[in-house]
Parts: structure tokens; C-alpha cells; sequence
């Protein structure tokens, strides 16, 4: 086992707040699938409050792009039943919503990938600085090396992609786990067997209840950090076993986070 101890934190929602870059690409993507079926919807370039307060229920990037159509059509299934009734029934509203526009999640993403492809290779400068690192995180993390403990990621998107941001911020993490690594509690699995993990930081909650679930991953600190993606009832009942994380108690020594 290698000596240093290791935080794993989540990247969007923990280190970085890529809301805007998720509007961009979304909003590309959709302008892209309206072309191709010869419709025509107005998007604007700010991120409408809508796709704002659904983010937290997000869980693939397809999503997103069927969001940023249902988001800006006044006909939408969303706009038809409003946005707490949607988010209620999350799974079941998105394919109510893509029957309604005729459209397939491979499709939607393959979409946002290439609109993700386009700005990165004709507006690279831009594309970085829609992603904002959540105050003061930066540099909590680079405390971290002061106190003998290295740090990693651990996301659903894919590692050039999250390398590609961190580098942009100065942060080179010991490693990197993307989409391609495999499921969050498969890798934390390989990890503990290597590594002494002091803490797992996610803003989704079902995660570290999952992560909990796990006889071999139940001694893990898991940590919910309260200025993530979360939903309204987030915070509500919180077990025991997680602990509420605030982004002045991440700048504190280890030892004085729980």
C-alpha cells in the first residue's frame, strides 16, 4: 500500500461548476438537431432557470440537450406540467419528452459530443473559461499536499476531458478516474485495496448512499459537499454516515472536517 493517504473528490459539482459550458454544448447540440429536422426554436445564450434548477437530477449529458429543447419550447412536456412536477418523476418525464420530439439518447449525444468537439477545437480559451472552479476549492486542495495527502478525481465524465480543466486551473491530481474506469463503487473497490482514502467528496448524494451500501466501501468517510448540484431534499435526514461538507470546513484541516 502506498503511504500517502488520499481524498478522492467528484469533479462537476465539487470542483467545478460547469453549468455555463453545460448550457454552451447543450445549447450547440440542440440548435444542431433542429437543423437536421428543419424546425426552428429560439435558445438564448443565457442559461434559462429551468435547466438551472434541473441539473441536480441529471445523469448522462443526452439529458441535457433534451433539456435545453424542452426548456425553450413553450409547447414542451416540461412547460406543460411545470418543472417540479417533471423532476418528480425525472426518468419517466425525459421519455415522455423524447417521444414528443422524436429523438434518441445516442443521437443527443453524439450531438453534444461533436458541439463539445467543435468548441474545443476553434474557441479552446472560451470553452475553458465556462468552467469555474467553486470558491476557495482551488486552493483547499493545494493545502492538501501540506499535510501529506494527495488528492484525486473521480467522475462520470472522461479523463482527457476532466485532465484537460484541472491542468487549466494548476491542479495535476496523483490520478484521474473518468466514464471509461468503470462505476464510482468499482473503482473505490481497486482504490482501498491500494490506498488509505481519508475522504470521498461527491455533491449526490444517492452516490455516497450507494458507496454506503457496500460492505466493502462502508468504513469509507463520505462527504456531501453543500455547495454541489444538490436537490431541495438533499439535506433533509442526512444519515449519519455521511457528513455535510461547507466549503469553509474544506479549507480546515482534515482532522476538523467531522
Amino acid at each position: 500500500m502506498i503511504n500517502k493517504p488520499l481524498i478522492i473528490f467528484d469533479f462537476d459539482g465539487v470542483i467545478i461548476d460547469g453549468l455555463q459550458e453545460y448550457w454552451l454544448s447543450s445549447r450547440n447540440a440542440c440548435i444542431q438537431m433542429l437543423v437536421e429536422q428543419c424546425k426552428e426554436i429560439h435558445l438564448p445564450k443565457n442559461i434559462p432557470k429551468n435547466f438551472q434548477t434541473i441539473r441536480p437530477w441529471v445523469h448522462h449529458g443526452w439529458e441535457m440537450v433534451l433539456l435545453a429543447a424542452e426548456c425553450t419550447s413553450s409547447t414542451s412536456y416540461l412547460n406543460s406540467i411545470g418543472v417540479k412536477a417533471f423532476c418528480q418523476n425525472y426518468s419517466e418525464s425525459c421519455n415522455r419528452a423524447l417521444e414528443a420530439w422524436k429523438w434518441h439518447p445516442k443521437n443527443l449525444q453524439n450531438a453534444l459530443d461533436n458541439a463539445r468537439d467543435n468548441s474545443i477545437t476553434n474557441d479552446l480559451k472560451h470553452w475553458l473559461n465556462c468552467h469555474k472552479a467553486f470558491p476557495g476549492v482551488i486552493n483547499s486542495i493545494k493545502q492538501l499536499e501540506k499535510e501529506g495527502i494527495e488528492f484525486s478525481v473521480l467522475t462520470t465524465k472522461s479523463v482527457t476531458f476532466t485532465r484537460t480543466i484541472l491542468k487549466s486551473f494548476n491542479l495535476e491530481p496523483s490520478l484521474v478516474f473518468g466514464h471509461q474506469s468503470g462505476s464510482k463503487p468499482e473503482v473505490l473497490k481497486e482504490l482501498i485495496k491500494q490506498r488509505e482514502i481519508k475522504a470521498f467528496i461527491e455533491d449526490r448524494r444517492t452516490t455516497l448512499e450507494t458507496v454506503l451500501q457496500d460492505p466493502e466501501l462502508s468504513l469509507i468517510p463520505c462527504y456531501l459537499a453543500s455547495w454541489g448540484y444538490l436537490k431541495p431534499d438533499d439535506l433533509k435526514h442526512l444519515p449519519h454516515q455521511i457528513h455535510l461538507l461547507t466549503l469553509n470546513t474544506l479549507n480546515e484541516p482534515i482532522s476538523n472536517w467531522s
